[in-house]
């Protein structure tokens, strides 16, 4: 026999006038309420603060490590020095910070979250700014400051009394309303420290504005570095190829540089006795944008660049960050052929400037291209610009005084034709160890000395020439910087300076040419002082006759 059938479990009814149960949102409003707490949490100022604090973080590593933008070569020294370490640094960029995609994400999500949190309290702070005090309260005994007094005045005259105390109408003195209700009470609520939240909202605008100014110049500033001979050589800031070394911006390819030239006429550098340097100064001409590009080459403008104090020119500054030498050297060939050489050589001891590099040299008048590289002569060797005088030159100190210089003649092969960059400074090696280059002689020269090879060659020391290293930089955001960093100490003096507090009075008539009045303060900031001005406030206004007693 079969049982009846089970009815369904019947859902619980709702009570008349009782809200249905609450529910989530819709799945159609999930991604809309998901995107729009998201946004909430990103522009609060307590996420801007979290990002700020992150962006110092991440900046640690460009401060603490070697970054290749910089200065390639103390990267490389790193990875010598710690071959484990130095290729887990570089897989996250350490090397390279502020150019890394997590640095920019932290840049960009700070960005957005100050943006959208100072928007809608820059609109809060100008209501409130132009809105009224706020009401006097019912019970001023209450509030942290407050006291009552009973006076043998007039309600009009303690009124007047508390508009000059208060300054109102002055336009640093309190912000007051006045208020007078049917049975003939007074109130008068005042407010001080508006400036506070300005200086908050300056700080914080201007701290965006500096963000700004930075991502400008990283987008289209540009650096660049160049060594350039004294004694009237030039360099023309009007295509790349003229820079030793260039680093352009995110949005600069090098074709549209404002042009403008340099002419290094003379330098100088003085010194300290144990060797250190104490002033360097180049004595140079420089023409302008319309110089140049109108064909105007006779004409330079004198001046007198030095260390820390830069050439400003066409939105770009020229600084001077170094010096070296460059030693000439006079190569005359058996049928007559001479070839002068004159290259900067590298420093290698920065205290007493001992150098060292190549002068390369390709023989005149030799067509065929295997007797061209058999032909071939480097100098290399180091200089001394004050030598020891011994069988092994050393320099002992870096003015120019006792000039030296230690040569090995290399003849043969120098890779010129092999289409490969190769250093001004050095030879290939490989050359050097696979025999293509072949070393012929090796003498110590002063200026004037000469030595001869084995086919009759004359190879001749003849001068030093004093070289400087240019750094050109260009930045559109550096104004801006210098505008918004200086805005950022005042906004931050002015909220740490200025304090908000509010003041109340009320004036009652109690009859017979008498009034109560009571007071009652509020520090809307922790301020250990209000208690004093309160006090202050109280005397003025509920003792006038004080003041009178103190001058008796």
């Amino acid at each position: 026999m079969s049982s009846p059938p089970t009815a369904p479990p019947s859902l619980p009814e709702t009570a008349p006038g009782a809200e249905p149960p609450a529910s989530g949102p819709s799945p159609a409003r999930r991604p809309l309420a998901f995107l729009r707490n998201t946004w909430r949490g990103l522009t609060s100022m307590r996420t801007a603060l979290v990002l700020l604090f992150l962006l110092a973080l991440a900046s640690l590593p460009g401060a603490l490590l070697p970054q290749r933008s910089l200065n390639a070569q103390l990267v490389d020294q790193y990875f010598a020095d710690y071959p484990s370490l130095a290729p887990r640094l570089d897989r996250v960029g350490a090397f390279d910070v502020f150019a890394t995609p997590w640095f920019a994400a932290i840049y960009l999500l700070l960005m957005i979250s100050l943006c959208g949190c100072l928007l809608p309290r820059s609109l809060e702070g100008v209501r409130a700014a132009r809105a009224t005090p706020v009401a006097t309260p019912r019970n001023l005994a209450r509030l942290p400051h407050h006291a009552s007094a009973t006076l043998d005045e007039e309600p009009d005259a303690v009124a007047a009394r508390v508009r000059s105390r208060l300054g109102v109408g002055s336009r640093f003195g309190w912000r007051s309303a006045e208020a007078t209700d049917s049975e003939g009470v007074r109130t008068v609520s005042s407010e001080k420290g508006y400036l506070r939240e300005t200086g908050n909202l300056v700080f914080h605008i201007s701290l965006v504005g500096l963000l700004v100014g930075i991502a400008v110049g990283k987008l289209f500033g540009y650096e660049g570095q160049v060594i350039v001979l004294a004694n009237g050589n030039q360099f023309c800031n009007t295509s790349i190829l003229g820079y030793d070394s260039f680093r352009p911006g995110l949005r600069v390819d090098g074709t549209d540089l404002q042009p403008f030239c340099v002419q290094i006429d003379d330098f100088t550098a003085d010194y300290l006795p144990n060797g250190q340097p104490d002033t360097y100064r180049a004595d140079i001409g420089y023409q302008d944008s319309t110089q140049v590009e109108s064909g105007d080459a006779g004409i330079w403008s004198p001046y007198e660049l030095a260390v820390n104090h830069p050439l400003r020119l066409d939105g770009a500054r020229v600084y001077l960050t170094g010096h070296g030498y460059a030693p000439r050297f006079t190569v005359t060939w058996p049928n007559g052929e001479q070839r002068t050489g004159e290259i900067q050589w590298q420093p290698v001891d920065q205290t007493t400037l001992l150098s060292q590099g190549a002068t390369k040299f390709e023989r005149p008048g030799v067509a065929d291209d295997a007797q061209r590289q058999k032909s071939s002569l480097a100098i290399t060797g180091l200089f001394a610009p004050t030598s020891s005088g011994g069988k092994v030159v050393t320099s002992t100190y870096p003015e120019m005084r006792n000039p030296e210089v230690a040569i090995d003649v290399l003849r043969g092969d120098l890779g010129l034709d092999d289409g490969r960059g190769q250093s001004i400074f050095a030879v290939d090696q490989s050359k050097v160890d696979s025999g293509q280059l072949v070393r012929v002689a090796r003498a110590n020269l002063v200026p004037g000395e000469s030595t001869t090879l084995d086919d009759g060659t004359v190879v001749r020391f003849d001068d030093v020439t004093p070289w400087v290293a240019l750094q050109v930089s260009h930045d559109p955001g550096q104004f801006s910087v210098l505008v918004f960093a200086i805005l950022i100490l005042i906004g931050l003096g002015l909220s740490l300076s200025i304090k908000r507090r509010r003041f109340w009075v009320r004036l009652t008539p109690a009859g017979e040419g008498r009034t109560l009045v009571e007071l009652g303060g509020l520090a809307r900031t922790d301020q250990a002082g209000y208690g004093e001005e309160f006090d202050r406030l109280r005397a003025d206004l509920l003792d006038p006759k004080s003041d009178d007693k103190k001058d008796g």
